[in-house]
């Protein structure tokens, strides 16, 4: 884990990954530097000595334990401070909910912070926060004032992140990049996708109202057919090199294989017919 390209964190930050030195070794486990002087503990369960020597630089993460004393560990939560998440409720209480996000402390969310009452065992899609005052990391249901209005820099087909937020009857909200509202289509839509998906989408338009119109594929028939050739050719080698489809195949076939439409898909294999990168038999896809 040591290298010399990392830099030593200034100051120790909750709800981040910190590259900190390896500073102290003691009953309770390494105690870990950062530039200022502050120091935190990685705990003897996430010790690793032959990895981990004195001097060297490691990457950790830092939340608060169950005495809101700040504590490194080497495993990664399901979200950092700032991103989202679709954590299962483990435990409810008078004053608000725990949900499991992949670390041995569970995440709190307020009461205030639900739009909804919480059902142990069910899923909810929630921002990881920290609070200011107490250096409490929390989680919130309210993600409308932490959406970005400021669309500098996002173009036609800027490729981002998202997270499936919500069903609608348009198709499905998205939170792209931890901080853009989005929304992708149900008829551009060709393949299965759920709340708490993480999808790598393209935008479609930027809208007067700061909210992102997004696509699952590139925009414009080059950018479509492009993509669709890689899709297309990988299958192809994945599959020794043969696959059982023509322009007639079933348009939900093509859709469940392919994740495109059949109108895509055809266009694709012209253009892979005339680079003569693949033939076209009676019922077959053959790679040249």
């Amino acid at each position: 884990m040591n290298t010399t390209e990392k830099s030593k964190n200034l100051t120790i930050n909750i709800g981040e990954i910190n590259t900190l030195e390896v500073m102290r070794d003691t009953d309770y486990g390494y105690f870990l530097e950062a530039k200022d002087g502050k120091e935190v503990l990685l705990p003897n369960i996430y010790v690793m000595e032959d990895e981990m020597p004195m001097g060297s630089l490691i990457d950790v993460f830092i939340y608060t334990d169950s005495e809101d004393r700040p504590v490194a560990t080497t495993k990664m939560p399901y979200a950092k401070l700032g991103e989202y998440g679709y954590f299962t409720v483990v435990d409810y209480k008078s004053y608000g909910a725990f949900v499991n996000w992949g670390l041995p402390k569970d995440l709190f969310v307020p009461l205030s912070q639900q739009k909804e009452h919480f059902t142990i065992g069910k899923k909810y899609l929630l921002r990881v926060c920290l609070d200011a005052q107490t250096d409490r990391l929390y989680a919130t249901q309210k993600i409308g004032k932490y959406l970005n209005r400021d669309m500098k820099g996002l173009h036609q087909n800027k490729v981002l992140d998202a997270i499936i937020l919500a069903k609608t009857p348009l198709g499905f909200k998205v939170v792209a990049d931890n901080q853009y509202e989005g929304m992708l289509f149900t008829n551009e839509i060709f393949e299965d996708i759920r709340i708490g998906d993480r999808k790598k989408v393209y935008i479609k338009n930027v809208r007067k109202d700061f909210k992102l119109d997004l696509s699952l594929q590139p925009i414009g028939k080059q950018a479509k057919i492009g993509e669709g050739e890689g899709t297309i050719l990988q299958l192809l080698k994945e599959a020794d090199g043969t696959l059982p489809f023509t322009y007639k195949s079933d348009a939900d076939e093509i859709k469940k294989k392919f994740g495109m439409s059949k109108k895509n898909f055809k266009r694709t294999l012209t253009e892979l017919i005339e680079s003569n990168k693949i033939q076209l038999t009676d019922d077959s896809i053959v790679l040249l």
